[in-house]
Formats: C-alpha cells, structure tokens, sequence
C-alpha cells in the first residue's frame, strides 16, 4: 500500500504543481479530461472502465491506480474493474498480463475482500 499512496502523492504533488505554475497545456488537459469523462451517450463509470482497460494495455500504473479509483467512485463493481483489467490483457497480450498484476494490487486496496461466513 506504501506505494501506491506514493503514487497519488506524487500524482497530487505535480498536479498542484502544474497548476501553480498555470501551465496552459496541462489546463487544456485538464479541460479534454472533463469533457471526455462527462456523462454522454456513455456514462462516466462506462468511461472509467474504459480507461482501466487502456491503462493495462499502456501499462501506466499511475493511469491504473486513478482510473480504477475513479470508477468505483462512480459505482463500479469489483467485477466490471476486474473485466476490464480482462480485456486489457487480451488487447494487450501477454505483456499486459504484467501490468494486470499492478491493477489488480490497486484493486486489493480499493475493494474490501470478501468477508467468508
């Protein structure tokens, strides 16, 4: 867990960062991000679970970590993350199957495990 709060706390650090610095080209990422995770024809939690599978594929584990946190805040269920981890491998290969490992680390820490009777 210790390195995934690394993660955000550098992802969290460089955001602020680049907005105190009033980077036109990060606002203008920032501005594409909004209007692609917007609800539309998809809804934002369709859309998180597309990124998840991206990610896998990129193998970016930051992209991982925010989108698999993202879509569960949007109501995604350990399941629909865990499938589209699935077709990241597949459109990603054997390749992905290691970046696979890393969300599915992500996913330890943003879904509860089971409680067994």
């Amino acid at each position: 867990m210790d390195r995934l709060e690394g993660l955000s706390r550098r992802r969290k650090w460089a955001h602020q960062k680049l907005l105190s610095l009033k980077s036109p080209v990060y606002q203008a990422f920032l501005d594409m991000e909004q209007a692609a995770f917007s609800d539309g024809a998809l809804d934002a939690r369709v859309k998180e679970l597309i990124a998840v599978g991206i990610s896998v594929v990129i193998d970016c584990e930051s992209c991982m970590q925010y989108h698999i946190e993202k879509a569960a805040q949007h109501g995604a269920t350990q399941s629909e993350v865990l499938e589209a981890v699935e077709v990241g491998i597949e459109m990603g290969g054997g390749p992905a199957t290691v970046s696979a490992r890393f969300a599915l680390e992500v996913m330890e820490g943003v879904y509860p495990p089971a409680v067994k009777p």
